[in-house]
């Protein structure tokens, strides 16, 4: 807006802009995490941050009087006075981030919302900003906000950090255009419920706060790349404009430049194809290269000269904490060949594989997705996703595989049955999962290897949507005395299909996250009072390629469905719990029992020998369980003694806990 129509703006509107502009400055901070929290998280924490300040901004010559039937408090503490946001603001806020991600009617679903098409300021070139990360708690407050609408998450922020009646936030949340806002308000309610008395602070700290903010570089690499290609079009179109006023002398055609020795197909390594039965090293290094394009130069060429220097328009797909850059040497084929309307094409240079495909049909669509795979093994390394079909995946299956199943882990007493796997070593389509919320099939890759590995060695193989699917595996509860620590083993047992029903539903919340191997550990059991029944404690430790580890414990009971998902009691990320490197574990939740009574469950694994609670609840008991009686939903903290001497710290209850 030019200055002039500017202060014409002004002086129509008065003092009320003026004080609205006021306040818009003092309380910039609160209204810019409000935008931020509200906005789909699906956006990416950098564009968040950006659109939050471009919300922010452009609330004030929108801004309009709301009325609303009780005072707006002020996020901060009572000591703040003249820190009183102003309604109009609040709600122009409220409704720029809720209508960011809506797409028009008409609009197509194939394309992003209109909103995200035109750029706003602030703009960012060359940097990535997002706010600084916080606590397991701040985490798990953003996890539990992002499986909520954007309505739901205005409304649990104008209840817990504002403080507002239901009257008032219902006021507002309506004034901002929310269609069902008591719907809004009921989900908040619920969410601040399991809570407990803690959003205020957490919705306060730095995982929510978008002007407090890291900076880190784009992809130097491909900017370099852009910077060079911007400034060769410029220079030809300097020298056409100078051709046209003037005769140019003939140039002599440049050399071309000779491949590197990584992007050349004719220094491509290949494996003989019987020495996996060869070797003592069995991972990817011992694939042979399959396929019926293996011979095709120009797809092996196109393949390499992508990984090295992708074109525009090519899909990149890094797996987490994966480089994308090109290999220093040249890579190994596993794979060249046709997967439905793609040509696909394998590559693994050591540490990583690469997956290059391109469309049959037309020209372009190239698709690269990079993962690591360092340190794979002869069940990590026993499968690699070729691409989606129908609905489902096809997966290439290593040499030392003798027999190819699939089973629903949500059906422990159904029996695995064949999968068709080609010539070439690529496996008919496999279902892939439903949605997260949907659980009513689970299909897994059964695999067992060759007897001159290993005798009779079947294992479990979930396709998560990364390039390996994840191992599953299985500890079983220690026996009775003072046994020794029982290590994991493969997940094709009674017991552990049995666990894995279990479990099996929270695998979903695991997609594309570099998953490696997922070890479910039943570590206690336990009498539940009133009736509960028979209950046993789960840990569910995800490891992935680039070595964190992140666990959550369950709870489940013997009166639960063979398929019934688990309760969700703890979660605790890069931990060594429930890992050789942390072999005990103790773990609490509050508990409703069939008799609408609360009560305080601990449990601890078999080297617990003494239980201390604090908080609602104090006590302390030897053993590895604790059940006692609490008025309402118990709010604790938990420590353990060791047999070795040692203490131990509890995992506690998420945002969620374990329903009655």
């Amino acid at each position: 807006m030019h200055l002039r129509s500017f202060r014409r703006s002004v002086e129509r509107a008065g003092t009320p802009l003026l004080e609205a502009e006021s306040t818009l400055v003092e309380q910039y901070g609160d209204l810019a995490r409000l935008a931020y929290i509200v906005l789909p998280p699906d956006l990416g924490r950098h564009r968040r941050v950006l659109v939050a300040h471009s919300v922010v901004q452009r609330s004030l010559p929108s801004a309009r009087p709301v009325r609303a039937r009780h005072r707006v408090p002020s996020p901060r503490d009572e000591n703040h006075r003249g820190d009183i946001p102003e309604p109009s603001l609040l709600v122009e806020v409220l409704r720029g981030a809720l209508a960011h991600g809506r797409r028009p009617s008409l609009w197509p679903a194939r394309l992003a919302p209109p909103r995200t098409l035109v750029p706003r300021f602030p703009l960012v070139l060359g940097l990535r900003l997002f706010p600084r990360s916080g606590g397991a708690d701040d985490l798990a407050l953003a996890q539990g906000l992002s499986d909520m609408s954007e309505a739901g998450r205005a409304a649990f922020l104008l209840r817990s950090v504002y403080c507002l009646s239901d009257d008032t936030a219902l006021d507002l949340l309506t004034s901002a255009g929310v269609d069902d806002a008591a719907s809004a308000l009921r989900a908040a309610s619920a969410l601040e419920a399991i809570a407990g008395d803690t959003p205020a602070r957490l919705l306060t700290s730095q995982e929510f706060d978008a002007c407090a903010l890291q900076a880190s570089p784009t992809d130097l690499l491909r900017r370099r790349q852009r910077v060079r290609l911007g400034a060769a079009v410029a220079a030809l179109i300097l020298i056409v404009g100078a051709a046209v006023v003037a005769t140019l002398p003939e140039e002599a055609p440049p050399e071309p430049v000779p491949p590197t020795v990584a992007a050349d197909p004719a220094r491509l390594t290949h494996a003989p194809a019987e020495l996996w039965d060869n070797t003592s090293r069995i991972d990817f290094t011992a694939w042979p290269a399959r396929g019926s394009r293996v011979k095709d130069k120009n797809l092996l060429g196109r393949a390499l000269s992508v990984w090295a220097r992708p074109p525009t328009g090519t899909h990149v797909s890094p797996a987490p904490a994966t480089s994308v850059a090109a290999p220093s040497d040249s890579p190994q084929l596993l794979y060249a060949g046709d997967v439905s309307d793609r040509a696909v094409v394998l590559l693994y240079d050591g540490q990583r594989l690469a997956r290059y495909s391109e469309s049959l049909s037309s020209a372009g669509h190239a698709a690269l997705t990079v993962a690591r795979v360092d340190d794979a093994d002869v069940t990590t390394a026993a499968a690699v996703a070729l691409g989606t079909v129908d609905g489902g995946a096809r997966y290439l299956i290593a040499p030392w595989i003798t027999e190819v199943q699939i089973r629903d882990l949500s059906r422990p007493d159904v029996l695995a049955h064949p999968l068709r796997v080609g010539k070439d070593g690529v496996t008919e389509t496999v279902p892939t999962w439903s949605a997260a919320g949907d659980c009513d099939s689970r299909p897994a890759l059964q695999l067992r290897s060759s007897d001159r590995i290993a005798e009779h060695h079947a294992f479990l193989l979930a396709g998560l949507g990364d390039l390996t699917p994840v191992h599953l595996t299985y500890t079983p509860l220690p026996g009775h005395g003072s046994p020794p620590a029982r290590e994991p083993r493969e997940a094709t047992g009674t017991a552990a299909l049995l666990a894995w029903a279990h479990q099996a539903c929270g695998l979903g919340s695991l997609r594309d996250t570099g998953a490696r191997a997922v070890n479910a550990w039943d570590f206690a059991e336990q009498d539940l009072p009133d009736g509960g029944g028979h209950a046993l404690w789960t840990c569910a430790r995800t490891d992935t390629w680039q070595g964190s580890g992140n666990v959550t414990v369950t709870l489940r009971t013997a009166q639960d469905a063979t398929d019934a998902p688990a309760d969700v009691v703890a979660r605790a990320r890069s931990t060594a719990a429930c890992s050789r490197f942390g072999q005990h574990i103790v773990a609490f939740t509050g508990w409703r029992s069939p008799k609408s009574r609360w009560y305080a469950l601990v449990a601890g694994s078999r080297a617990v020998t003494g239980i201390t609670i604090s908080g609602d609840i104090t006590a302390s008991k030897a053993g590895r369980t604790l059940a006692l009686p609490a008025d309402g939903r118990p709010r604790i903290k938990v420590s353990a003694r060791l047999a070795t001497g040692g203490r131990l710290t509890g995992i506690g209850p998420p945002i969620r806990s374990a329903r009655p």
